[in-house]
């Protein structure tokens, strides 16, 4: 680890959200793991907000005694209105008095010329497949541009292959300063006895068959829920499947009427049920109370859910597209995600011959061994100590 002591400053505008899951997620589990190796550099949060300090920022700051604040009174649209218009003020990395910013995604953000500047890219999935996204979501990423935006930065980090392979292509950036580093999965995901009493109260609280089906992600066309329940459908015709039931759980996200209107037609659609989002302390229990996870995605830049369930020791059906063979490799049934016989056929001979214990114990040490917060954190620190 270098002796030199650096002032690095952090853009932590997205633990802003109440509901942490996907980046907010990932951003918290990068920070908070970095900062129990690193008792060397001190690091500045930079925050910006009208009203008080978030919670969650502030008891980063509060925990590790090399990590502070800096927070601005302007208010998020005014702020992004700025940098959208002016994109000149303010620059936050001048503004929080550091020698280098790190920026966890693509923000609106005005940098000076004087630091040296990191970001990591989690997916391009909006230039990739911009038809899966809403006018709004083309209008916020067109106002950033992100090709010229990460133009700017003197280090990419790229959360998989796929990701790196993605900014060379659609954004001209040069391999040459794109490293992979592979995220981590968060160590409370363990496989639980079938006898808990906090397994049971989660089914209670969901409604949940004693045999279910489940996906868990943002409710969004991207993530190919509608061939879900059309090869759920398929499964419901087979007798053997008649006790099953699907699990739709995760946050709405955009241009989702169709999900909704095809799980309306379906002959099964009382064995459908949508949750909501769920809360990260529900989830562990929610995959533990699973037969098996589906997660036939269009694109993935990473893939967070999958590796959850395998941790839990949940068999996994999941696409052989984009970063998801390069993150599962063997841990997983991979499917042509635009083939929905197959996906069925998949899902079938997986509830048919049920893995044994000792083979998903193995398999979720396997996760837990490649994707580690702890060596993920390490990685990062090299590069912001190079």
């Amino acid at each position: 680890m270098s002796s030199i002591k650096r002032k690095i400053g952090i853009d932590a505008r997205v633990l802003m959200n109440g509901n942490f899951s996907g980046i907010p997620e990932f951003t918290l589990e990068l920070l908070e793991n970095l900062f129990k190796i690193d008792s060397v550099n001190e690091y500045v949060l930079f925050y910006n907000s009208y009203f008080e300090i978030s919670n969650v920022i502030n008891d980063l700051a509060n925990k590790y005694h090399n990590v502070a604040i800096c927070q601005s009174k302007v208010p998020n649209k005014i702020y992004n209105y700025f940098n959208q218009k002016l994109f000149k003020y303010p620059k936050i990395d001048v503004a929080s008095g550091v020698d280098f910013f790190y920026m966890p995604n693509i923000n609106f953000a005005s940098l000076s010329q004087k630091s040296k500047k990191i970001i990591t890219v989690h997916d391009l999935s909006f230039l990739r497949y911009p038809e899966f996204f809403s006018l709004r979501n083309h209008c916020y990423y067109k106002m950033i541009n992100v090709k010229k935006f990460l133009k700017n930065f003197d280090k990419i980090i790229a959360v998989s292959e796929n990701t790196k392979d993605d900014i060379v292509d659609l954004c001209g950036i040069s391999e040459e300063i794109i490293e992979v580093i592979y995220s981590g999965v968060n160590e409370n995901y363990k496989i639980i006895d079938k006898c808990d009493f906090k397994l049971k109260s989660i089914k209670d609280k969901y409604k949940l068959a004693d045999n279910i089906i489940l996906y868990l992600g943002t409710i969004e066309p991207r993530k190919n829920i509608d061939g879900i329940i059309q090869a759920f459908d398929l499964l419901m015709k087979n007798i053997e499947f008649k006790d099953y039931q699907l699990i739709l759980a995760g946050g709405s996200g955009w241009k989702n009427k169709e999900i909704y209107k095809i799980w309306k037609k379906s002959k099964n659609k009382d064995k459908i049920k949508f949750l909501g989002f769920v809360p990260n302390e529900d989830k562990i229990y929610l995959y533990n109370s699973a037969s098996l996870f589906v997660y036939p995605s269009f694109y993935e830049g990473f893939g967070f859910p999958p590796l959850e369930a395998l941790t839990c020791g949940i068999p996994v059906v999941t696409s052989n597209i984009s970063s998801l063979p390069e993150i599962l490799q063997k841990t997983a049934t991979l499917i042509n995600p635009y083939n929905i016989p197959e996906l069925s056929r998949a899902m079938g001979l997986i509830l048919k011959n049920k893995q044994t214990n000792e083979n998903a114990i193995m398999i979720s040490n396997q996760v837990k061994s490649v994707y580690n917060w702890q060596k993920t954190a390490e990685k990062y620190l090299k590069v912001f100590n190079n």
